[in-house]
């Protein structure tokens, strides 16, 4: 009797996030040596949830970084209250605070945005997309 030939996939892991909420502020712009752009802004997504009868509205803050080109993009397009759609991957970090205590923050690095909404909630054409384009790790 022939013994079944067994394939294997080894899978490392997906990393890939997909949002659609909306800005709590204004995206906030940061220049690195070399003239590398990043952009932060908290994003809120929102779902409804019925309990005891009752329907409640449950809001989650995601802390939303943007590198290079992308940064630049949502710079010029992106303001408080504006609904977008956005694709990227969590990164958490360790950092120093102003006490010297190590603290860690878990972000979203996007990959790309859209902006949703109607035709007069922003100026490029319906429904454009904005990608990053610079090919490097941002780590």
């Amino acid at each position: 009797m022939c013994k079944p030939e067994l394939n294997y996939i080894i899978m490392w892991g997906i990393n890939k996030i997909v949002l659609v909420g909306h800005l709590g502020k204004d995206p906030e712009m940061r220049h690195l040596p070399d003239s590398i752009s990043v952009v932060s802004f908290p994003l809120a997504t929102s779902e409804n949830i019925v309990t005891e009868g009752r329907k409640i509205e449950e809001t989650e803050w995601h802390n939303i970084v943007m590198w290079r080109s992308l940064a630049d993009a949502a710079y010029k397009y992106l303001n408080k209250g504006k609904l977008i759609y956005l694709e990227g991957k969590l990164r958490t970090r360790t950092f120093d605070d102003k006490q010297g205590v190590q603290r860690s923050i878990t972000e979203v690095l996007a990959e790309n945005f859209t902006i949703l909404g109607r035709k007069g909630d922003f100026e490029p054409s319906e429904n454009t997309i904005f990608r990053q384009t610079d090919q490097v790790d941002n780590t």
